[in-house]
């Protein structure tokens, strides 16, 4: 079954519509039509304000919250927003047993790098100043908001402000030098993206600035005194081995760190949870990573071992 799931949903993406040169306002329509799904029936949704920016919370209805998530959605930093991915987040905050905000942070060409940073960072900040204990809150974003996750705890260890309990990203874009060899190897079989695209998300969101500073691409960071960290990635996907580097960089700054490859499924693979079982088995380990590191309210502990695994299920 689960190989039959695979190969439909390969075809599936392989067989949507391309248009050679969107602009962004269609690509945003086209994306919003494509992804979006609804929260779950048990999960309440409210519109609010975090940060000087709208966002939507997420809140299970049949469980009592242990904790806060702060969510960034994907969408390469020029599409996307919390209703299309309130399906998405909508089912890890049920699962985790945890509130969630998604933030709607600023898009590019609009506003360009820093501005989804700085909208991340002063969200993060906003929950901080509104009494939200640092040990019960947990970040997690999916593609370019997995790798907005990353940055905006860099600003955060920059300005001085403590870190979370748990970060998780799905498929991170944490390079956008694009110079991850994925980028090329992978490019025939990532059903969704290929290099020409990726790199044109980067256009639109860095212009002529360096694609190699850290907050643009934290593959290149120093992820010394970051929180446990959770990584996900389809081994169909040219953003493989952004994933992939994130993780051994934040094992080599003593980050404590799993990293799980899912073969043969493409980019975050986990909005197609319902119709495809590796989705819901990796929300799954994605959410108890982030309700059991919520629920000990413990900082990270130093010298913790990385752990690598390539994930297999049944």
């Amino acid at each position: 079954m689960t190989r039959q799931q695979r190969d439909a949903l390969d075809a599936l993406l392989r067989s949507a519509p391309r248009d050679p040169r969107p602009g962004p306002e269609a690509q945003r329509s086209g994306f919003a039509e494509a992804l979006t799904r609804p929260a779950p029936d048990d999960v309440i949704t409210r519109r609010t304000v975090l940060g000087g920016r709208p966002a939507l919370e997420l809140e299970p209805a049949e469980t009592t919250p242990r904790g806060r998530l702060l969510y960034l959605h994907g969408g390469g930093y020029v599409v996307g927003s919390p209703d299309t991915h309130a399906g998405l987040v909508g089912e890890l905050a049920r699962r985790a047993g945890v509130s969630a905000t998604s933030l709607d942070y600023r898009l590019a060409p609009e506003h360009p790098f820093p501005a989804a940073v700085e909208d991340g960072l002063a969200a993060y900040r906003a929950l901080l100043d509104g009494g939200t204990d640092p040990r019960e809150l947990a970040l997690a974003g999916d593609s370019a908001g997995g790798g907005l996750a990353i940055a905006t705890l860099l600003a955060a260890r920059e300005a001085g402000l403590p870190q979370p309990a748990a970060v998780a990203v799905l498929s991170p874009w944490a390079d956008l030098t694009l110079s991850g060899e994925s980028v090329r190897s992978k490019e025939e079989i990532d059903p969704i993206f290929t290099a020409a695209e990726v790199r044109a998300y980067a256009d639109l969101y860095l212009g002529d600035r360096d694609r190699a500073q850290p907050l643009a691409s934290p593959v290149f960071a120093d992820l010394t005194g970051l929180p446990p960290l959770l990584v996900q990635v389809g081994s169909h996907e040219v953003l493989l081995d952004d994933a992939v580097r994130l993780a051994g960089r934040a094992g080599a700054d003593d980050v404590d760190v799993t990293l799980e490859v899912w073969p043969k499924v493409p980019h975050v693979f986990q909005h197609h949870y319902g119709r495809l079982d590796d989705a819901d088995a990796a929300l799954d380990r994605a959410a108890r990573f982030l309700a059991e590191r919520l629920r000990s309210a413990q900082p990270a502990r130093s010298g913790s071992a990385a752990v690598v695994s390539v994930t297999s299920p049944a």
